[in-house]
């Protein structure tokens, strides 16, 4: 009996220490306050998107998969990130015009941030880290990481930067 009052409490101090996605608030691409809980209910895919880079391609893919599933409760939100080689390098306003002349950019776009290193976002800091998100531990590699969101809030899991955004994983996990 002792055995199983502590890891009642073991379980019960994990999940009230343990922050959730919808905690977070980030800004906007135009610098407005955005509070993840906004977004409660829906499947979301989180990206750190970059406008100088071999996979900013893969832009035009995920506005097909955006319209293909944001009325099926399912939501895309891009970090731009000038993290690896200096490939986003423009200012938000750049980067908002970057992105809806060349690939008509319509799910969310946020302000930019950093997603590794000393100055990591603290959501990235939770998307990566398995003691914040108890899910998985995980490293951005590179542009175009694609980190699964459940309707709940959780992690399910991330996909690469090479995987297409319209990829049988993505997908099944969406209409699921």
């Amino acid at each position: 009996m002792k055995i199983i009052k502590i890891a009642f409490l073991l379980i019960l101090s994990t999940s009230l220490f343990s922050q959730s996605f919808y905690n977070f608030e980030v800004f906007d691409i135009d610098s407005n306050k955005f509070e993840l809980n906004t977004l409660k209910g829906k499947k979301i895919l989180v990206v750190n998107v970059a406008s100088k880079c071999g996979y900013t391609k893969q832009y035009a893919d995920l506005e097909k998969l955006y319209t293909t599933y944001k009325d099926s409760n399912f939501v895309i939100i891009a970090f731009p990130a000038n993290n690896f080689l200096k490939q986003e390098p423009g200012t938000n306003s750049e980067i908002k015009e970057f992105c809806s002349v060349n690939y008509g950019v319509s799910f969310p776009m946020m302000a930019k941030i950093s997603v590794k290193g000393d100055d990591i976002h603290p959501l990235y800091e939770w998307l990566t880290t398995k003691e914040k998100n108890l899910v998985m531990d995980s490293n951005v590699k590179w542009n175009f990481q694609k980190y699964m969101i459940n309707e709940d809030g959780s992690l399910y899991n991330f996909a690469s930067p090479r995987d297409n955004p319209l990829s049988e994983e993505i997908i099944n996990w969406i209409t699921k």
